[in-house]
């Protein structure tokens, strides 16, 4: 396993936006920053998210998405997109979801982080892109992103690269969660495999 560049680190305080005759809270809109800051186990500092029964917490203290995907997504909106267009902390560039695996953990500055789960895209996405098909069309190209948990804490910096610690002895990756989760539910093998990975997001 190879290891991952930062090219983007991305924060950003909740905020209200209208979603159809609704005010709506939330977190996605992040905004790249160029100095070290403190990760902690529940986020970065300066960070925060609006739903908290869906977003945040220890398993999803981290969204980080793959630079990799950026280039497919501005060829399907007809549109470029800065850093932190999917409501991610991390832009990273090295690996996909393909390449990473549940409990693969890794240095990140002075902080440990473990891949816990992928991203579920939710109606944030159809409020960020004004596209109610959205999150439907994230969930069905596989380029979710995917959560870090902390291990340890410490201050990052944008500068820093996600160094390999530990590669997960049962080698199942975010694709492959997310195939279980969402296209092959009827996959029990595959999925009691999954389930037994106890670095999984229980929630």
């Amino acid at each position: 396993m190879k290891k991952m560049e930062i090219r983007s680190m991305n924060i950003g305080k909740p905020i209200e936006l209208a979603f159809g005759t609704k005010q709506v809270t939330t977190g996605i809109q992040k905004k790249p920053i160029n100095k070290p800051i403190l990760l902690t186990t529940l986020n970065f500092n300066g960070d925060g998210q609006g739903d908290l029964v869906h977003h945040g917490g220890i398993d999803k203290a981290v969204c980080a998405y793959p630079f990799e995907h950026y280039s497919y997504w501005e060829e399907q909106l007809g549109r470029p997109l800065s850093f932190g267009a999917f409501g991610e902390n991390l832009t990273l560039q090295g690996l996909t979801e393909k390449d990473l695996c549940i409990g693969d953990s890794f240095q990140l500055g002075e902080a440990v982080v473990q891949v816990s789960q992928p991203r579920q895209p939710c109606f944030k996405l159809a409020l960020l892109y004004d596209r109610k098909d959205m999150p439907l069309l994230v969930q069905n190209s596989g380029y979710t992103g995917f959560y870090f948990r902390v291990l340890q804490e410490g201050m990052v910096s944008p500068l820093d690269e996600l160094i390999p610690l530990h590669s997960h002895e049962k080698a199942i990756s975010v694709a492959e969660a997310n195939r279980l989760m969402h296209h092959d539910k009827n996959d029990l093998v595959g999925i009691r495999q999954l389930l037994e990975v106890n670095e999984l997001s229980r929630n």
